[in-house]
């Protein structure tokens, strides 16, 4: 019933051609200027944009929303959805939403804990888990089909993906989960930010042995350090993060003025040498409220101009 996405990262990944997506976190306001301005920044480097979902279980504008401003922009917006906040009749819905204005790609995830966020007394939904939404959107796309079973009008068409951590513990099922991740729909993975190089070509190795790598594609996680401070509390208060001892001291054995600069140098050493790894499809770049970095990342590790397709 499907007819191919328009997805832009799809085709670029088809292609062969290493893709490169970066981020963009919605304002705890409604003033689009701000997601507008960030886009701005990195519209010509990239070939599509994500927009987080109240990341870190903190009440922001909604990705569904930030996404429209930035297709109105002309750029392609890679829409977020946890299962977090919705239950299966408000996932579908917002995926007809963003079919409307005809947004191509979904990247689909759990959440936060709310107690992370400004509103720890939320309720936790999960009705759906982030493997069953991709089969719900998948379900939706590929059959035209609603959970309930009746027929959709304009089926959504979008290009599918999940995230993947191959640092958390146990490393021993990190890629058991990404096939069932890859078995439930996936089309695309971005992982999380990596540091942990040698851990990381492990775990893609071990992927490509089960034949993910030629199942899915895969975009590793790059995520620049602007300080020592910022590397510690990385690498020693948030979850399921790998920051090697060596990469803390390269920053902490800097200038503080000139950690900034470090920190980029490491990013683009990390995708030079990942560019080597086998099955690694292209790059996700998350400058956190550093957007003005992207274009020198990209432009840096040989990865501009972006290719047409």
């Amino acid at each position: 019933m499907s007819t191919k996405t328009p997805s832009r990262l799809e085709k670029i990944l088809a292609a062969g051609h290493r893709a490169v997506t970066s981020e963009c976190g919605p304002p705890r306001g409604s003033d689009p200027a701000v997601i507008e301005k960030k886009a701005a920044l990195i519209r010509d480097h990239v070939d599509a944009v994500n927009v987080t979902d109240n990341q870190t279980s903190m009440t922001r504008m909604c990705s569904l929303a930030a996404c429209i401003r930035l297709k109105q922009m002309g750029l392609e917006p890679i829409l977020q959805m946890v299962t977090r906040d919705r239950n299966r009749i408000a996932l579908q819905s917002d995926i007809l939403g963003a079919a409307a204005f005809d947004i191509c790609n979904v990247l689909c995830l759990s959440g936060d804990h709310q107690s992370f966020g400004d509103c720890a007394q939320g309720q936790n939904v999960h009705d759906l888990d982030s493997m069953q939404l991709l089969q719900t959107v998948r379900r939706m796309r590929d059959d035209g089909k609603f959970l309930g079973g009746d027929d959709i009008a304009r089926p959504p068409q979008m290009f599918v993906g999940a995230a993947a951590n191959p640092f958390a513990d146990p490393f021993e099922i990190r890629v058991l989960r990404l096939a069932k991740k890859v078995s439930a729909g996936a089309e695309f993975i971005q992982t999380q930010c990596i540091y942990n190089l040698d851990k990381f070509e492990q775990w893609m190795t071990q992927a490509r042995d089960r034949g993910l790598t030629e199942r899915v594609s895969v975009l590793a996680g790059l995520t620049p350090m602007k300080s020592a401070g910022m590397a510690r509390y990385m690498k020693n208060r948030v979850p399921g993060m790998d920051v090697p001892d060596e990469v803390v001291s390269r920053l902490a054995d800097t200038p503080k003025e000139k950690q900034p600069e470090v920190g980029i140098d490491i990013c683009v050493e990390a995708i030079e040498r990942l560019k080597d790894v086998e099955g690694v499809a292209g790059f996700h770049i998350m400058a956190i409220e550093w957007e003005e970095k992207v274009a020198e990342i990209v432009e840096r590790a040989g990865l501009y101009p972006r290719p047409e397709v």
